[in-house]
């Protein structure tokens, strides 16, 4: 054998080396099973040093946090310290330096969704993902957020923009000091798919444009506003109100006080009246009309989905005064709705001033904006303040006869305001946006491609005049609230805020609450109700060119009964003379909170924080105890038929990830929405579940033979209510069969309520493989969309893939927080996700459990606190810049 193999190596094998032979020799040539071993140990090894080179690669990003960091522009040592679950703490001694290390904190955590952000709102998305992203990067440059950033730099306060300008400068000394692949391994994806991007330094109008993407996903209802035409073209002027109800089951934030001369007197009982006289545009069932709205309404469609207005969009904020406590101080509490992704729109940090001071004022926490210096919502050493939607109506369509390079207006033809841009394109040619617009705002309708002639009808466009278009103050507002101390400092910084428009609640340490509406909300002529498009050449239709002054907004403090909840319900009273909003939440969510807190105090009795937490977590369905019984009376079947029924005979209206009987019950209210509305409503605009849908389908459950409950899909019959609740209880048991189990018993409702955390640019991502790295799947969620746990679903969503359920999460609360006025150190908070944006970080998604579960995590204000609760402490130095 030995002489067999020496002969097969002097014939074969290269002429070895000095250490080849000296192996050799000692060992002897390897048989052929070695032979075998030795390849399949070289297999490994390559293996394992291809593991090791991925994991060095996805954890370079990782950012230091202990240590010492030099900082080029610091005045002085800033100290960052983290908890357990690492969200940073920083303390400095001057403003500059604390808004330099939060823009490098925020950086080391979220640079890539910042980056992203900040492509969003310049319309330069492709630069990045392709042509897939092109249609989002013409409506961004339709709407011109960046140009109305630019503008906002001169309109914002010096100090604001001298914070701004730190903001920046810590951003890029984070990012100077680091290659692009040790700043997101994101640009480590984007570089292996071909897209070699180095980020461009920060600036002051990157964090304004990043505000304008955030007031366009929260504010307005222009989402609403093409629904309603879309409708009332398929059903007709007549009907349409019954799928637009104007039912209101909770009170309003505000049910007193007036105008008086401009300003809202809140103990005042008259007032002037400003009520719209003159209906919308019609007909919408105009074949040119139509043409454009279905263009404007794809044209919405095209940003990403975390970007997009629409429904499940809202909040929960509610304060009980120290009167009705068990701490003898207020609690304050928050959970605002935004889409499911990740990393979520937050980030939790703690800005400090070693000594505060006019010249460092600020000792505040709580949720930032990764992108924009300063706190959000949270609060300070003196005030805590929550915000929602105000649902106030702050955009509005206007249909324009256009004609050439001409649009009509009172008579006239109007030379339209043209702009041209380009887009880069990753990967493609680049593409040429002409951007059109008339005196009231860009043409929507253009972002498909431009205005189409249409037999018979005149060409017509669709413009769109938002309040974000105009240059506002709210970084003002945002670092004012931070140093807010009393209640008028409180209301002075909410009268900065332009956009979004907030309903804002208020608590302080003396012992106070309140309420206070704030942002930009337009006053309209006469001839516009904000609900539907409306005709722009004419000029009654028009706005007044002028805002809601602040000081009239609804506001309310120390209010009787000492408890305010504000849950995207009417923000005022009938006597609320000025158009606010047609169509606010018809209020599910505040009166469910509304009766748990009543419950609370029956008797005497006072809320404890842990009654606030409880709260947030409460996942009744509004309409269960309404249409179970209905469900109950229809006649099926023994055996598989009526399973589901003996679920729901037991059921108590609450939705829990275990429930069974939930999965059920939203699977029948999902095929009922389906029988009642699906023949009658083009796809765009059909049911999608939410607390509108829940207040048609209550009223409609006491008409049995409405029109809405017969299939026009059917010849010579006619349908009733129980017709539709019959075939939705069968068609129900089939779709859990075949999704979930057989036996009813085996049905969850967290099973099919997936909590499925896309990374924000998730669906631009051509690789699955980078997808698989970016998501998560949560843990099993209970709620929906109309509950105060308002984990909400889209009904009218069809299965994208087999397998997929139609039930997962697409909104929920973002962040949930509850401050205790009493001992702030004793407040809790949560995150949708976590702190870093890093998918290696364990604490990229460390807070889904307690999130989940209904659970906050502790939430350490001062100093002492802060150190001992500190995992990580990293000094940041003094650097030459």
């Amino acid at each position: 054998m030995m002489g067999t193999t020496m002969a097969d190596e002097t014939t074969t094998a290269p002429r070895p080396g000095a250490l080849a032979r000296a192996r050799r020799a000692v060992l002897g040539w390897p048989p052929a099973a070695r032979l075998t071993s030795y390849v399949a140990l070289g297999v490994v090894l390559s293996l394992v040093l291809g593991l090791v080179l991925v994991v060095t690669v996805v954890r370079r990003p990782l950012p230091p946090t202990e240590g010492a960091e030099v900082m080029p522009g610091l005045t002085g040592d800033v100290e960052v310290l983290r908890d357990a679950h690492g969200v940073p703490q920083v303390w400095a001694d001057t403003t500059e330096d604390l808004m330099r290390a939060q823009g490098w904190v925020t950086a080391s955590e979220r640079f890539f969704q910042m980056d992203v952000r900040r492509h969003v709102a310049e319309g330069r998305l492709a630069e990045l993902f392709g042509a897939d992203a092109v249609p989002g990067d013409r409506l961004a440059r339709t709407l011109g957020w960046a140009r109305t950033a630019r503008a906002e730099l001169a309109v914002v306060e010096p100090e604001t923009r001298a914070a701004l300008a730190a903001y920046a400068a810590g951003v890029n000394a984070y990012l100077e000091a680091r290659g692009t692949s040790e700043v997101a391994v994101e640009y480590t994806l984007l570089g292996i798919g071909g897209v070699g991007h180095t980020p461009e330094p920060w600036s002051e109008t990157d964090s304004l444009a990043w505000l304008k993407t955030v007031a366009w996903e929260i504010g307005g209802d222009l989402d609403a506003e093409v629904d309603r035409a879309l409708t009332t073209a398929a059903v007709g002027e007549a009907v349409v109100d019954d799928l637009f109800p104007s039912t209101e089951v909770a009170d309003p934030v505000v049910d007193q006080g007036a105008l008086v001369d401009g300003v809202f007197e809140q103990d005042a009982v008259t007032g002037g009246t400003r009520n719209p006289l003159r209906p919308a545009y019609g007909p919408l069932d105009d074949p040119g009309v139509l043409d454009q709205l279905r263009r404007t309404d794809a044209a919405l469609d095209r940003l990403p989905s975390w970007v997009a207005s629409g429904a499940g969009r809202g909040s929960n904020a509610w304060v009980v005064d120290g009167d009705h406590s068990v701490t003898g101080a207020p609690l304050l509490a928050n959970d605002p709705h935004l889409d499911a992704t990740l990393p979520g729109v937050w980030m939790p940090v703690g800005l400090h001033c070693r000594e505060v001071s006019a010249a460092c004022p600020y000792d505040v926490a709580g949720s930032s904006l990764p992108g924009v210096p300063g706190v959000v919502v949270g609060h300070n050493a003196d005030v805590a303040w929550g915000v929602t939607s105000l649902g106030a109506d702050v955009t509005d369509l206007f249909l324009e006869r256009v004609d050439g390079d001409t649009y009509r207006f009172e008579g006239e033809s109007l030379p339209l305001r043209v702009r041209r841009e380009r887009i880069r394109v990753a990967g493609g040619d680049d593409v040429e946006v002409e951007v059109r617009s008339t005196r009231h705002g860009p043409l929507l309708s253009d972002v498909l491609d431009p205005v189409a002639d249409v037999a018979g009808s005149e060409d017509h466009a669709v413009a769109v005049r938002w309040t974000g278009l105009e240059p506002g103050t709210t970084a003002d507002a945002i670092l004012a609230l931070d140093r807010a101390a009393d209640w008028e400092d409180f209301r002075a910084a909410a009268a900065r805020f332009t956009l979004p428009a907030l309903g804002m609640v208020y608590a302080d340490t003396a012992g106070r609450v309140g309420f206070q509406a704030a942002g930009a909300v337009p006053v309209r002529k006469s001839g516009n109700d904000g609900s539907l498009p409306v005709a722009g050449w004419r000029a009654e239709t028009d706005w007044t060119g002028r805002d809601v002054p602040a000081a009239g907004l609804p506001s309310v403090v120390d209010p009787d009964g000492g408890v305010l909840v504000a849950a995207n319900q009417a923000a005022a009273g009938t006597r609320y003379p000025t158009l606010l909003t047609t169509s606010p939440d018809p209020g599910y969510r505040a009166a469910r909170i509304t009766e748990r807190l009543d419950a609370a105090l029956a008797e005497g009795g006072r809320v404890s924080a842990q009654d606030m937490v409880s709260i947030q977590g409460d996942d009744l369905h509004p309409l269960a105890d309404r249409l179970v019984p209905l469900l109950l009376d229809v006649d099926l079947p023994a055996g598989y038929a009526s399973d589901g029924q003996r679920l729901l005979a037991t059921w108590d209206g609450t939705q829990p990830p275990t429930s069974g009987a939930a999965a059920y019950f939203n699977a029948v209210w999902r095929s009922l929405l389906a029988g009642a509305f699906d023949d009658e409503l083009p796809l765009a605009v059909r049911p999608d579940g939410g607390a509108r849908w829940v207040a048609v389908v209550d009223r409609l459950l006491d008409e049995p033979d409405s029109p809405w409950w017969d299939d026009l899909g059917t010849d010579g019959e006619i349908e009733s209510r129980d017709d539709v609740l019959r075939d939705a209880l069968l068609d129900a048991r089939d779709d859990l069969t075949s999704r979930q189990a057989f036996e009813a018993d085996e049905w969850t409702w967290g099973r099919a309520h997936a909590l499925d955390l896309e990374a924000a640019t998730g669906p631009l991502w051509g690789s699955d493989v980078a997808r698989a790295f970016l998501d998560r799947t949560g843990p099993p969620t209970g709620g929906s969309g109309a509950a105060v746990e308002a984990t909400d679903w889209d009904a009218a969503a069809p299965d994208e893939e087999p397998g997929d359920d139609p039930w997962r999460v697409t909104t929920a609360p973002s962040m949930r927080m509850v401050v205790d006025l009493g001992d702030l150190d004793a407040s809790g908070w949560v995150t949708l996700g976590g702190v870093s944006g890093h998918p290696t970080s364990p604490h990229y998604d460390d807070q889904l459990d307690p999130w989940a579960a209904g659970d906050l995590l502790a939430w350490p204000f001062s100093r002492e606190a802060v150190e001992d609760a500190a995992e990580d402490v990293l000094v940041l130095e003094p650097g030459e810049e």
